[in-house]
């Protein structure tokens, strides 16, 4: 098949899976790519302009981790990356109604691992990798950021031996831990958001006492696995940051500012930069700052 129709067709199969009311995103150079055996191991890559390897921005779905897309990137982050000089992908991952937690943080892991061990076919910089994602996507990307390497060096999969690290990452409405003791305490409620109970494989929130999960609790929170040297965070908290009343509800809470709080008091004691940007200040989403802040971690200049 000619170059040229190859593109073209493509781009029109991208155009037709993109939801209607969305705003359409330019079509990826490299669509639905297998970066493992699941079928919903798949990713969109799109190359920034560059004579040389560029940073790259690896974007994570929200969704609970029970449902999401790859394809719910923001149209604006996705074309200001690119134009800042940055390539992006948006990565899928097994959700939880098959399979439950550490399947999530595990393949997003991989889809970078992937993407750093074809460093050279997709024109990046393996040493410059940031992350990005609202709620859950939020929580992968922290994780990453976070969470001591995964590497296996003696693996006979080529992918595992590549860092799972990443070295900047930008979030929205994340969540600081996914232990429901830990959030209970925070927001003085037993409420727990649904979500936690698919995630765990939980049967109730009467599970939660169970000791088995205990240990998944504290491995899937990003704030448990904070040390000195880890990743910058810029997050960004769309709901007002009004203080909520006792027992409010999972749906109330999940998305709070005050996890931004013991997010930032957690990063600032290891001296790890760490941006809160509120509701209050930005009523939409600064993406330019998001960009702004990968730029900077990623020690670009001028453009």
């Amino acid at each position: 098949m000619p170059h040229a129709l190859a593109v073209l067709l493509a781009s029109a199969t991208w155009a037709a899976q993109n939801p209607p009311n969305r705003p359409a995103l330019p079509p990826p150079d490299h669509a639905n790519v297998s970066y493992g055996p699941h079928e919903r191991n798949v990713l969109d890559f799109w190359t920034a302009s560059s004579a040389r390897s560029t940073p790259l921005v690896i974007y994570y779905h929200g969704g609970g981790f029970r449902q999401g897309d790859k394809r719910t990137i923001s149209g604006d982050l996705l074309k200001g990356l690119l134009a800042a000089g940055i390539s992006v992908a948006a990565a899928n991952y097994r959700l939880s109604g098959t399979d439950i937690f550490p399947a999530q943080m595990h393949d997003c892991a991989r889809a970078l691992q992937f993407l750093r061990l074809n460093a050279g076919r997709f024109h990046i910089d393996p040493t410059r990798v940031g992350a990005t994602g609202g709620s859950a996507g939020a929580g992968i990307s922290m994780w990453l950021g976070f969470h001591d390497d995964l590497a296996k060096p003696d693996s006979p999969d080529p992918v595992l031996r590549q860092s799972s690290r990443v070295q900047a990452a930008v979030v929205y409405a994340a969540q600081a831990s996914y232990d429901p003791r830990f959030i209970s305490k925070l927001f003085d409620s037993a409420q727990i958001h649904p979500a936690l109970i698919s995630l765990y494989g939980m049967q109730s929130p009467a599970d939660v006492t169970n000791p088995k999960f205990h240990p998944l609790f504290e491995e899937a929170s990003p704030i448990t696995h904070v040390t000195r040297g880890d990743s910058p965070v810029l997050a960004y908290y769309p709901q007002a940051s009004d203080p909520l009343p006792p027992g409010s509800s999972g749906e109330r809470h999940i998305h709070h500012p005050k996890f931004g709080v013991v997010l930032k008091e957690k990063l600032d004691q290891y001296g790890i930069d760490c941006v809160i940007l509120l509701r209050e200040q930005h009523p939409s989403p600064p993406t330019e700052k998001y960009i702004q802040f990968f730029r900077e971690k990623f020690g670009m200049k001028g453009r």
